[in-house]
């Protein structure tokens, strides 16, 4: 079938209204970004209509509301039939009002699950807790029913539960349908999921089929007092941070980035209710299916750097590829792992999956030592959140410090010998005792 024709939406013109004009010195005509707007004798506008773009500037700057957008009734057809094809919206303040209740998608991988969904868990609960709504969680899979448990314990009150064989492994055809189902069911306001490989796959493709907006790698959620989800992230490359609000539809949705979120404490005590759910989905009516889960190499080079509790991080001071023997000396006598910023990753001097920041991976460790970086925002969302930051460097105005715990102004070639000399000497003094 031939595709439809996109019809552009009319801008309509400018158009004085009789009898409002004051006069007020001509703002509108100093605002016209086209010089569509002249001026008469009494210092009325004079309206081009060959050169109005219907830019709405003039409206907007006229103290008389003396000016509006007039549209043509061929024009005025045209609204009305892109109306009535627009995706439906939820009115504020009506349809709204149906949608109730904080999400939760638990993420597994053949029943073992990730630690973002209990962390999401957490944060969910302050959220519904100020809505004064219903925290559950959704789970998705074969065999799953311990999820539920789980849930239970990091503080879901309910579990939305779709449970058989053509869920087993992890499909964003069968998963995103289900959760479709379940969402046009039960109609949820807040949906959250973690900002993983898997996550970033299936929210994308949950937020296109409901036609509502998804804000990804989230790293603040809030409630304001109109009840929206302020969701904050990093933009335009880290270097600000937006909030951003989903009006009009619903579910407002959220990828989160692992280690963001604080875990809260497990109670296995808990218990709730437990909705079980169907679908009718068919093996052979599906487009792909998995042949083989191949498991990521393991070995001395491979770090888990986002579960480590102790990180000894190399940036552009540490000057060279080298000079990471130091970090590796220091991370050895604490039993912990070497990492780095971008900055190191582009030099070539580390491998990109020991880069914490935004386009690297998000830490949460009980100890972060910060060595040779500056502390650029891109940085800092990867590793703010850490329990302590130990920060060194040589120049004191460094934006590192504003977040760290404690702060060395120094070199880091004498700081980090001195700290594993003294490191050293403290346990020699334990172990002869």
């Amino acid at each position: 079938m031939e595709e439809e024709k996109k019809i552009k939406k009319p801008r309509g013109v400018a158009h004085l209204i009789p009898g409002k004009c004051i006069a007020c010195g001509a703002r509108c005509q100093s605002d016209c970004p086209e010089d569509a707007i002249g001026m008469n004798e009494k210092g009325e506008p004079v309206i081009n209509l060959d050169k109005c773009i219907g830019c709405r500037r003039c409206v907007r700057i006229c103290p008389a509301q003396a000016i509006e957008i007039y549209f043509t009734p061929e024009e005025q057809k045209i609204l009305a039939t892109m109306a009535e094809k627009a995706p439906q919206e939820v009115e504020a303040g009506t349809g709204i009002k149906e949608y109730r209740g904080v999400w939760i998608f638990v993420e597994h991988t053949e029943g073992k699950p990730a630690t973002v969904s209990w962390e999401l868990l957490g944060e969910g609960a302050k959220l519904a807790k100020t809505l004064g709504v219903e925290l559950c969680s959704l789970v998705i899979g074969d065999h799953v029913e311990h999820l539920c448990q789980e849930s239970f314990a990091y503080g879901a009150s309910k579990v939305y539960l779709i449970d058989a064989p053509v869920f087993h492994h992890y499909r964003t055809e069968t998963y995103f349908r289900a959760i479709c189902y379940l969402v046009e069911k039960y109609k949820p306001e807040i949906l959250l999921i973690g900002a993983t490989g898997m996550g970033r796959d299936l929210a994308g493709a949950v937020a296109t089929k409901l036609k509502t907006g998804l804000t990804a790698d989230c790293t603040g959620l809030d409630i304001d007092e109109k009840g929206y989800l302020l969701q904050t992230r990093p933009a335009f490359g880290g270097n600000i941070m937006a909030t951003i609000l989903t009006e009009k539809t619903r579910p407002q949705m959220s990828t989160v980035r692992p280690h963001v979120m604080a875990l809260s404490k497990r109670d296995p005590s808990r218990t709730g209710t437990i909705v079980r759910e169907s679908m009718d989905i068919k093996e052979e009516d599906l487009a792909t299916r998995v042949v083989e889960v191949i498991e990521d190499a393991t070995g001395t080079q491979c770090i888990d750097l986002a579960g480590a509790e102790i990180i000894v991080s190399g940036g552009r001071g540490m000057c060279g590829s080298e000079n990471f023997a130091l970090l590796q000396e220091l991370a050895d006598e604490l039993g912990g792992v070497v990492a780095c910023s971008r900055a190191a990753v582009e030099a070539g001097w580390m491998p990109p999956e020991r880069q914490v920041g935004q386009t690297g991976k998000t830490v949460r460790p009980k100890i972060y030592f910060a060595c040779g970086i500056s502390g650029a925002i891109q940085h800092l969302v990867g590793m703010q959140s850490s329990d302590v930051i130990i920060a060194i460097n040589q120049d004191r105005k460094a934006p590192i410090f504003e977040v760290a715990t404690y702060g060395i102004v120094g070199d880091v070639f004498q700081v980090v010998p001195a700290l594993i000399s003294n490191i050293r000497e403290l346990r020699s003094r334990k172990v002869g005792k």
